[in-house]
């Protein structure tokens, strides 16, 4: 899709409009089958708006519909290659020439795997359709012929002008046309959007600011708007806006976009812009894919192989009864006649390789997916019950809402994570300052010593201040008595923290005041000096009102040298009651530090030693100084700075001379430390990770420097690593120099020619191809910003870009876009052989969510559509080491210990049908009775696996988070591979060799004592399907680590309900009432007292089973794995428990580093002195004298 940027010369506006218009309807008309280059639409006209074909505002999340579902969803189970065999294998059955076995053998079964997972697709999306009606049926003001109306968000279409009032979700993406507010300004917050909770502003044009709430003007506005075409930038929005015959420009600032949330205004309307799919909220979505875990994908190659065997073996019994029919069955068809259609020994052949091909199809037996569901499902289950993962505070447990994934948590390598309302709950406190060269935040006790601070203890009492916000928080009684007591420097600290911001205030109850912060920074800073007693009270556009301990005071507001982020600071001007001018300067510590006096030298270097204090602690930090003016010299400057905005060329270069004028020789003042509070448990989380070798990715929308300063607090990043590289190059070239220097440092031989991989990549091998891992020398971190990002990304970079962030231990992506977020990890899932993880909280982060193997949304207070168009939902990052290393690892374990086991059990018990072959005259007769085949994996060994795969761990939770190592052989797939899988059948061909071979020489002319022979066929069957169950028993036994009354229960009363249901089928009774179906009569009887047969049980066990016991003895004594290590320390600590070992916290040494990170925004300094943002009556008033 193409997006144009819209020139006021290039629109044919008034009449020749409408007809531009009409003429496009014919190339959009019909189911606008070109794409969409420019939108054009009228307010209050929905007949013209129609013909464009633009979608109501339905939104669909969900993937099926009542007709499209059973088409779909089977087009989607018949991916697995195993569901398209049995359908080609039900065709053969129908045929009754070559099908030994009923064709319901085969329907039945197939339809009940088939069912139960339409049945759970279905369940998972009626609660997406669930979820969409309770979003499409919301209710909504819309304005009609002078009249409003109250209408479903469904119903809304493009051009309507709706109502919207205050703690309301904006229904689509709408033009503001005016406000409650002065100037048309329009408060929201965007956290369902970008996790950010603080307020941002919205202005009207002041062309439609004058609409109000007067319904006639509304009905009667017939603006036309032309803007681009639906897209998912966030942050861009052109258009040209036609009202009156005057054109007036439209562009970001000036659109509503659905997911926020309107704040601190009354009532607000706009004109709808974007409708349903075309909201930028769903265009962020992205697609939804029917996910898939490698196991999936590996399965389907298991069967294909398995169906090459089942082919070759087919093939050499075909070939072996041709050979057979032909030397001995054409000379005997006296005794054993030919069918009428078998012309010769080939066309028998022929017809018994596909007889064998139905008989050896338990090769792959369909209740192996039936299984595989039962699994998931329960597995599913247990994380939704996990009580460890409930978060009382919003009573949200953790909710699995896929059930097919739940192995892949077992293998991740690579999360990516949002950082606001993800890592962070969004919450800015004031923690510790420096004022004048002494620290003040520190806990202590009742005797005076430093003490860590905690829940227990002992708060400021902040009683004696009226205006106080009961939510703050401070442990440090001492700063309380400096205010107290009268202290210069720190009542000159927190006046420059009242005055120095851009916060509005509101006062709706007299005595409670509430901040409208443009960021969560400004309004921590202060919040803290109202609580100190330094209350900001209220603003207009040229005065600020302070109280200052109990006492009201008034400042003139002369200038504000606005922040950004080439200044990285921010200073207002003021006049003070006593007319002295003063400038106070607060900003990064790197930056100040060049504007102080130099008398401020020795305080400075004091200062600069606390606040590396802070950063080591995770502290976001703030330099604070001041300069008293002379009033000429402010006069001078003044003149300067008004010639400096009024400049038409290089205004912004010119304002930053002037403002470097001003903001020199300061005198420090101290630092202020803010802690961005971090979700309970994430940098535990994320070291415990680390060392389970997952590594963790930020991506976020956030500036460099706050996203830095969260990384080091999270342990994504650590002060000791060997180097951290930023990459900000301008352009392509820059950008690969920067990613080459980065990779020349980690590891300089990936450089030269003769490094594996380049040489690897320099044969332009075809794609998929995989990059394989590469080992730097160190530790290290990397940083990008969206912009360099943008360059990487392309083709020529995207291979230099992933082999240079997958050598660092962490890696943060900053000012990113949520495409650029679905970019990076469908990079990743292109080019690496591994299982990724998204999570995140915002709307913004979803298309990531998607595209990752594995999505994880955080529910919270930042809106639901991470969660929605999540695989899993959690309250709190915490919970991620739990839902993967114990949820994750667990299921993993085991489905590998499951399909391990089933393919087992199903070679032996299928290859069986090989061996008796060449014994029966390759004649397709089957060596077990028919209902042991039939109840074999139906009955008698389902429930025994189902609960190894339901109840079975090789170590309890605790250690599986104690030792994070042990989630390695996941990531590596070393549990159920293809080299796994051969051993299952070599060991599958090896006991059904023993398990017929053994019987067959035990018997072989053998007699009972009362001189019968014992070595019919029906005897034999029996001897040789109770040694097969018996074996697979013990095996079962061997692979459980972790035995319930379940377990016991499911796998000896199997095998004890084989025996008994033996002698029910093999009864007189049903034997004489059905002789047809019943045929073994008397056999059990006679054959289980036999005592050969129990020697050919103990024998086949004893065989089958000592070659297993052995290789798992001997391979952790002489090829032991780091797993087999760790196992035998939790042994041993099991036996010996150990304490444990006492944590002291060790001070290193570091290099010097800025904590600096201020969230704030350019612009907002001028949009107060305008005078904007001030309420009418504001104007009227003219309360406060100022000395001249």
């Amino acid at each position: 899709m193409k997006y144009i940027k819209c020139f006021i010369s290039e629109i044919p506006w008034n009449h020749s409009w409408y007809y531009s218009a009409m003429s496009l309807v014919e190339s959009q008309s019909e189911d606008r089958q070109s794409e969409e280059q420019v939108r054009y639409l009228q307010a209050n006209s929905r007949e013209l708006n129609s013909t464009f074909g633009y979608p109501n505002n339905t939104i669909k999340t969900s993937r099926y519909s009542v007709f499209n579902f059973l088409p779909l969803n089977l087009f989607e189970q018949f991916q697995r290659l195993a569901n398209a065999y049995f359908l080609i294998l039900l065709f053969l059955q129908l045929i009754p020439q070559i099908s030994p076995l009923a064709w319901y053998t085969t329907v039945i079964p197939l339809m009940v795997v088939l069912s139960i997972t339409a049945v759970k697709d279905a369940i998972d999306d009626v609660k997406r359709h669930q979820n969409d009606n309770h979003v499409n049926n919301r209710s909504v003001l819309v304005v009609m012929n002078g009249r409003i109306k109250e209408d479903k968000w469904m119903n809304i279409q493009v051009g309507d002008i709706i109502k919207l009032k205050n703690n309301q979700p904006v229904t689509a993406d709408v033009l503001l046309l005016s406000s409650s507010e002065p100037y048309g300004l329009t408060y929201i917050e965007t956290a369902e959007l970008d996790g950010e909770t603080n307020l941002k502003v919205k202005q009207s044009i002041s062309v439609t600011s004058n609409l109000e709430d007067n319904l006639g003007l509304l009905s009667a506005f017939d603006g036309k708007v032309r803007c681009e075409s639906p897209n998912n930038k966030l942050d861009k929005f052109t258009g040209i806006l036609t009202f009156k015959g005057k054109n007036y420009t439209l562009d970001h600032d000036k659109l509503l976009l659905r997911g926020c949330i309107i704040r601190n205004t009354d009532w607000c309307y706009g004109l709808v812009i974007y409708t349903g799919p075309d909201t930028k909220l769903m265009q962020n979505c992205g697609k939804s894919t029917f996910k898939r875990t490698h196991m999936d994908h590996l399965l389907n190659v298991l069967v294909l192989w398995i169906f090459l065997f089942l082919g070759g073996m087919c093939f050499i019994l075909a070939i072996g009864h041709g050979i057979w029919e032909n030397k001995k069955g054409y000379y005997f068809q006296d005794f054993l006649p030919w069918e009428e259609y078998v012309s010769s020994s080939v066309v028998s052949a022929i017809l018994t390789f596909w007889s064998y091909f139905i008989i050896l199809n338990t090769m792959v037996p369909i209740s192996l997916y039936v299984s595989v569901e039962i699994i998931r499902l329960g597995n599913s289950c247990y994380i939704n019950w996990d009580r460890k993962m409930y978060y009382a505070p919003k009573n949200t447990p953790a909710q699995a809402r896929t059930t097919t994934l739940n192995e892949e948590l077992g293998q991740v390598k690579y999360v990516f994570s949002d950082k606001t309302g993800t890592l962070t709950q969004n919450i800015m406190i004031f923690n510790k300052c420096s004022i004048n060269g002494i620290i003040y935040g520190c806990g202590y006790d009742k005797n005076g010593q430093k003490v860590e601070v905690s829940e227990e203890t002992e708060k400021v009492d902040f009683s004696y201040n009226k205006l106080a916000d009961p939510k703050f928080s401070f442990y440090d009684n001492t700063l309380v008595e400096a205010m107290k007591k009268g202290d210069h420097w720190v009542h000159l600290f927190f006046l420059s923290l009242s005055l120095c911001h851009t916060v509005m205030s509101e006062e709706k109850v007299e005595g409670k005041l509430v901040y409208q912060a443009q960021s969560p920074d400004e309004g921590a800073l202060v919040t803290a000096a109202r609580n100190f007693g330094f209350v900001f009270h209220s603003r207009t556009s040229e005065t600020i009102m302070v109280v200052e301990m109990g006492e009201t005071k008034v400042y003139q507001l002369l200038a504000i040298l606005d922040f950004s982020n080439v200044r990285k600071r921010m200073s207002v001007i003021v006049r003070t009651p006593e007319d002295r001018v003063m400038l106070f300067c607060k900003g990064a510590d790197t930056i100040l530090c060049q504007l102080l006096h130099p008398s401020c030298r020795s305080l400075r270097d004091v200062t600069m030693e606390h606040l590396d204090d802070f950063a080591f602690e995770g502290l976001r930090t703030l330099m604070v100084a001041y300069r008293e003016v002379d009033n000429a010299f402010y006069q001078a400057w003044s003149k300067k700075h008004s010639e400096a905005c009024l400049s038409l060329e290089n205004r912004e270069d010119k304002m930053s001379d002037v403002y470097g004028e001003m903001e020199k020789d300061l005198m420090l003042l101290g630092a202020t430390a803010i802690e961005d509070k971090l979700q309970d448990g994430v940098p535990e989380t994320i070291t415990i990770l680390n060392k389970a070798k997952i590594k963790i990715w930020v991506l976020t929308g956030d500036k460099q420097e706050t996203a830095v300063n969260i990384a080091y607090a999270c342990n994504i990043f650590e002060e000791e690593m060997d180097g951290i590289f930023i990459v900000e190059g301008k352009n392509d070239e820059t950008v690969r120099q920067e990613l080459r220097l980065a990779r020349n440092k980690m590891k300089p031989e990936s450089l030269l020619e003769s490094d594996p991989v380049n040489t690897y990549l320099n044969t332009k091998p075809q794609m998929p191809f995989r990059i394989p891992e590469e080992v730097p020398n160190g530790n290290y971190g990397l940083i990008i910003n969206g912009y360099s990002l943008a360059y990487a990304l392309e083709g020529n970079l995207e291979l230099e870009l992933l082999r240079t962030v997958c050598m660092c231990k962490g890696v943060i992506c900053c000012r990113m876009t949520p495409l650029q977020k679905a970019q990076v990890v469908e990079l990743m899932k292109r080019y690496k052989k591994v299982v990724t993880l998204a999570i995140g909280d915002g709307a913004n982060d979803v298309s990531m969510i998607k595209a990752a193997h594995i999505g994880v949304g955080i529910t919270g207070q930042e809106g639901m559509q991470a969660m929605l168009n999540s695989d899993y939902a959690i309250s709190q990052f915490r919970y991620l080491q739990r839902l993967l290393l114990v949820h994750g690892r667990w299921s993993y374990n085991r489905m590998c210990k499951f399909l391990s086991y089933f393919f087992y059990k199903n070679f032996a018990f299928t290859l069986m049908h090989f061996w008796y072959a060449f014994f029966s005259g390759f004649s397709a007769q089957t060596v077990y009775d028919t209902w042991f085949i039939t109840f074999y994996n139906l009955v008698y060994t389902s429930l025994p696996v189902l609960s190894l795969s339901l109840f079975d761990q090789d170590v309890n939770e605790t250690w599986s988070l104690r030792f994070p190592e042990l989630y390695g052989p996941g990531q590596h797939n070393l549990y159920f591979n293809k080299k796994e899988f051969v051993k299952c059948l070599v060991r599958g061909i090896y006991s059904s060799f023993v398990l017929f071979f053994i019987p067959m020489r035990t018997i072989h002319n053998s007699i009972d004592s009362d001189g019968k022979e014992i070595s019919d066929y029906q005897s034999f069957s029996l001897i040789v399907q109770t040694a097969l169950l018996c074996v697979v028993t013990v095996q079962i036994a061997l692979d459980t680590t972790y035995w319930t009354l379940i377990s016991h229960i499911f796998t000896w009363g199997s095998l004890g309900f084989y025996f008994c249901i033996l002698f029910l089928l093999y009864s007189d009774g049903l034997c004489l009432m059905f002789p047809n179906v019943f045929q073994f009569l008397g056999v059990a009887r006679n054959t289980l007292n036999l005592p050969q047969m129990w020697l050919i049980i103990i024998l086949s066990v004893v065989l089958c089973i000592l070659p297993v016991i052995g290789y798992r003895f001997l391979k952790p004594l002489f090829w032991p794995a780091d797993v087999d290590k760790i196992m035998n320390r939790i042994h041993l600590w099991t036996r010996h428990p150990l304490l444990p070992p006492t944590q002291t916290k060790l001070r290193h040494t570091r290099p010097r580093r800025s904590a600096y990170a201020f969230s704030h925004k350019q612009g907002f300094g001028a949009l107060i002195t305008s005078g904007k943002t001030m309420k009418d009556q504001v104007f009227k008033k003219n309360s406060f004298p100022f000395k001249k």
